[in-house]
């Protein structure tokens, strides 16, 4: 079987076995032997929290560079890392500003803050208004196996609806 053509056919990731071989190789250096590191969540979570971070970001700027280039003026969209952080992100237009931010490994919160000051949750219906002083949260849910979901409202998140959804809200409540 080409390994190459089935990673390339699936979502396969190759990260966790080449973590296992660097930790032997290391082990054999240091003499040091870690037995349960796999066993406690907390190392997975971590992981998990910063590649799930890492790719809304890159949605986002995928998605945002072809708005931008669309629109082709010098109303555009920005985004930005957030000093002192691991991942935490930003996008930025005419003083709004949608935030993604990892309040710890299990746990992301999402929000706008509006002129500096108002922060409030996107819509999720049009019936739905603007929760103010709310922000959305993305856990982390722990299933067999160490199986890391990412859930909203107890519901597994899609990355790619997330980012369709929380980026059409700021154009359009940027626009104005």
């Amino acid at each position: 079987m080409d390994i190459t053509k089935f990673e390339r056919n699936t979502e396969v990731s190759t990260k966790w076995i080449e973590n296992l071989a660097l930790e032997e190789i290391n082990m054999d250096e240091s003499g040091v032997v870690s037995f349960n590191d796999h066993l406690n969540p907390a190392f997975q979570l971590e992981e998990s929290s910063v590649n799930f971070m890492n790719k809304l970001r890159d949605l986002f700027e995928i998605y945002v560079h072809k708005f931008n280039e669309y629109r082709g003026d010098t109303n555009t969209i920005k985004i930005f890392k957030i000093a002192n952080t691991i991942n935490d992100f930003m996008i930025y237009r005419n003083s709004l500003r949608l935030i993604f931010a990892r309040k710890s490994d299990d746990l992301i919160s999402i929000g706008f803050l509006a002129n500096g000051k108002d922060i409030f949750s996107a819509r999720m219906s049009e019936s739905q208004n603007h929760g103010a002083g709310n922000l959305h949260e993305i856990r982390a849910h722990i299933g067999p196996f160490n199986q890391i979901t990412w859930r909203f409202e107890n519901e597994e998140v899609n990355c790619d609806a997330l980012v369709k959804h929380y980026l059409s809200e700021f154009i359009k409540l940027s626009a104005r």
